[in-house]
């Protein structure tokens, strides 16, 4: 259902399993458990050490799965009605300052622009491709990694991208991502050209890069710009993506369509960039601000 009514992502469907079967480790059985045995297994999520987030995300995994049952007449009730989600802490997200961007972006042209064997100068002209268009574009590193072969191919600046449910978005290119990508293509096409239908493949299991080969080449490039791997991930670069953007005075929603949130409310968790630009528009440009 999820997969067919909702267009969910192959990364959400096996978030769900994940969660369900780890419900059907304390709970036998999913369609006859009552409010009782569903309260006594979310009981047991906080001593196990998980987050506030997780919990609620195990909570909501249980309701929907509930409330399918119901409408296919499975069960004539929902045992997660006596359920209270946990109220997860919103933290300020984790991102990097314009410099640290410029010097993670300046070391991969440099390791594409070093003499080396064919494969190494591939993989390094590959990873400044991947840098320069996450920088960019603020693509989730599902969408970016799963480029089709056929992407930003010709003159036009941008990318059409299917994000979460299958939602088509464009996004705009910047020319030092499109040369980055220019450069890329001619190394590839000399070495397995038309071999694959995506834009970054791979020897694995789906055909491309993966997320987890994507994100432990990312902090090798950032080790050598002296950024901490602790504080380095291809999600930080989306979330500096859409940080810079606001501090630079981009609006809101604009920033919602580029990221691809169906829900505003998503997007909100930068508000913290809006409100520290506002204190200051205030205190540059407000006569009282002035006057202090």
């Amino acid at each position: 259902m999820l997969a067919a009514e909702r267009g969910a992502s192959v990364n959400t469907l096996a978030a769900y399993r994940r969660d369900l079967l780890d419900a059907l480790g304390t709970v036998s059985d999913l369609r006859e458990v009552g409010g009782d045995g569903v309260r006594d297994y979310i009981g047991t999520l906080a001593g196990r050490g998980m987050s506030p987030a997780t919990q609620s995300r195990r909570v909501s995994a249980l309701r929907q799965f509930f409330r399918f049952l119901l409408s296919e007449g499975l069960r004539s009730d929902d045992p997660t009605i006596v359920l209270d989600r946990p109220k997860p802490r919103r933290g300020l997200p984790k991102t990097l300052s314009v410099e640290e961007v410029g010097a993670l972006l300046e070391t991969a042209r440099a390791r594409a622009d070093r003499d080396a064997p064919p494969a190494r100068r591939l993989a390094a002209t590959r990873m400044r491709a991947l840098l320069e268009l996450l920088y960019a574009t603020g693509l989730r590193v599902s969408e970016l990694v799963g480029l089709p072969a056929s992407a930003a191919t010709g003159e036009r600046p941008f990318l059409i991208v299917t994000g979460k449910g299958g939602r088509e978005r464009l996004v705009p290119l910047n020319e030092e991502a499109r040369l980055a990508m220019r450069d890329y293509r001619a190394l590839l096409g000399e070495r397995q050209a038309g071999r694959s239908p995506f834009l970054f493949p791979a020897a694995s299991a789906c055909g491309h890069l993966t997320r987890q080969a994507f994100a432990c080449d990312l902090k090798e490039v950032g080790i050598e710009a002296g950024i901490s791997p602790t504080r380095l991930s291809p999600h930080v670069l989306r979330h500096a993506f859409a940080t810079h953007l606001l501090s630079g005075g981009a609006d809101l929603r604009a920033v919602q369509t580029l990221l691809g949130h169906a829900d505003i409310s998503t997007t909100q968790i930068y508000t913290h960039i809006l409100e520290e630009r506002m204190k200051s528009l205030v205190q540059e440009h407000h006569p009282l601000g002035r006057m202090r």
